[in-house]
């Protein structure tokens, strides 16, 4: 059970949304890749990043910021937001990413999506983000008809290393995971499913060590940890305690 500290990017800024308005940002840190550095030397030991500009851009847009980070950690990075092909997957992975999040792409190319997990094993996550229990696209501008289990279904058996599933209407406003959404993903799939979407507190990293969560691969928090919501050393130690057990 993993818990992925975040990094959101907006105009080369560490920023959290609020329900994914990029009007409603704050600015948490003005230096990402020390960030970055302060979440290693917590003890976290994965690193989520998201270029906020980039999905709705459709294209990377904060690249600088995104490299100055994998320049200044060891621990591997798992990034999302604007890419949208074979060419950019393999230029992110070959830059030093560990893997590369693919969501919008995933709906509306999922061929694509096989295929780099194909070419890239291990190294293709799918960001799946639902807005009222259905897909959101285009960096969340945009509501489509699929399902979350729908989309996920769409990989099974691709090879893809794991599904970041995000409730949008949760996403920054600290009211706690969609524990029933999120177990029901995960149920209904083989591919690792990460939570996200409005961790808040350290009851939901309680929850986590819960034997029914135990499916999961783990979590990704943002705006508690800015916070100090959650203790990040007690946090780690309750989740690998509960690996190990």
């Amino acid at each position: 059970m993993i818990l992925f500290p975040a990094i959101d990017l907006k105009d080369g800024q560490c920023v959290r949304l609020k329900l994914g308005d990029m009007q409603q940002a704050t600015v948490f840190n003005d230096d990402p890749a020390a960030q970055a550095r302060s979440f290693e030397d917590q003890g976290f030991e994965y690193l989520h990043v998201v270029d906020l500009n980039g999905a709705f851009a459709g294209r990377s847009v904060n690249g600088d910021a995104v490299q100055a980070i994998l320049d200044a950690v060891s621990f591997p990075v798992q990034l999302g937001g604007g890419i949208r092909s074979i060419a950019h997957i393999e230029e992110w992975l070959d830059r030093g990413l560990a893997r590369v999040i693919l969501g919008t792409i995933a709906v509306r190319d999922p061929a694509l999506v096989r295929e780099a997990a194909r070419l890239f094993p291990g190294q293709v996550a799918v960001g799946i983000d639902a807005r009222g229990g259905k897909v959101a696209v285009e960096g969340w501008a945009e509501t489509s008809e699929l399902t979350a289990i729908e989309l996920g279904q769409r990989f099974e058996g691709a090879g893809v290393a794991a599904i970041i599933y995000t409730d949008i209407d949760r996403d920054g406003v600290l009211k706690g995971i969609n524990w029933p959404s999120t177990l029901e993903l995960a149920e209904a799939l083989s591919i690792p499913v990460i939570a996200s979407g409005g961790l808040a507190s350290m009851d939901d990293i309680r929850t986590m060590t819960e034997p029914r969560y135990q499916i999961l691969e783990g979590a990704i928090s943002g705006r508690a940890l800015y916070d100090g919501r959650i203790d990040s050393r007690e946090a780690i130690a309750l989740l690998k305690a509960t690996k190990a057990s």
